[in-house]
């Protein structure tokens, strides 16, 4: 049986994206999968890395939950809007709290990249954003998808890590939203 952990960044309940998460649960629930959904808004935490790597924060009890459930998983599926070109703060700050070394990498002495303790693992990234797929792509350079797939993700050793881009979500409409969660569901069902 496969282990699915959905994690939604997004702060906000009434979000499409939380909404875009439970569509994708519900696809996943399909299959012969053991599926978790955390939400970033409902746990309990300090976000601030505050001495960096230099000292370790004692972790709080629902980031040491968190952290068992993303070595558990084997497909992890990230669900955010692009905010500023970035993820919401609260998100980065639970990346910060949790992505740690000797917990996703482990520094190897003399050598100028870490040991990646994520292997094995995929990724999907859906995230959301009033940005024109084309502006992100030819202006922009596709900042909050490169640092998190590329920075985060398969720094720490998960690929593949498909991406999904939905926008504009603001003026949106019913119409707009419903193909989504229906693309997402499938997605789902495909643990895509």
């Amino acid at each position: 049986m496969s282990q699915v952990l959905i994690i939604n960044g997004h702060p906000d309940k009434q979000s499409f994206n939380h909404s875009l998460a439970e569509a994708y649960q519900t696809g996943a629930a399909k299959t012969n999968s053991s599926v978790t959904t955390l939400n970033i808004g409902d746990l309990d935490f300090n976000p601030n890395l505050k001495f960096g790597y230099r000292k370790r924060t004692d972790l709080e009890p629902d980031l040491q939950d968190a952290i068992e459930k993303i070595k558990a998983a084997q497909h992890i599926v990230w669900v955010f809007p692009m905010w500023w070109s970035g993820y919401p703060a609260l998100m980065k700050g639970f990346i910060d709290r949790t992505f740690l070394p000797g917990i996703t990498f482990q520094p190897v002495e003399g050598k100028p990249l870490p040991k990646k303790l994520l292997k094995g693992k995929t990724s999907r990234i859906i995230i959301t954003s009033d940005t024109p797929s084309w502006y992100d792509h030819l202006y922009l350079r596709r900042p909050a998808i490169n640092q998190f797939k590329k920075g985060t993700l398969q720094f720490c050793g998960i690929t593949p890590v498909k991406v999904t881009y939905i926008s504009p979500i603001k003026s949106s409409s019913d119409k707009f939203r419903d193909k989504w969660l229906k693309k997402v569901s499938l997605l789902g069902e495909k643990l895509k």
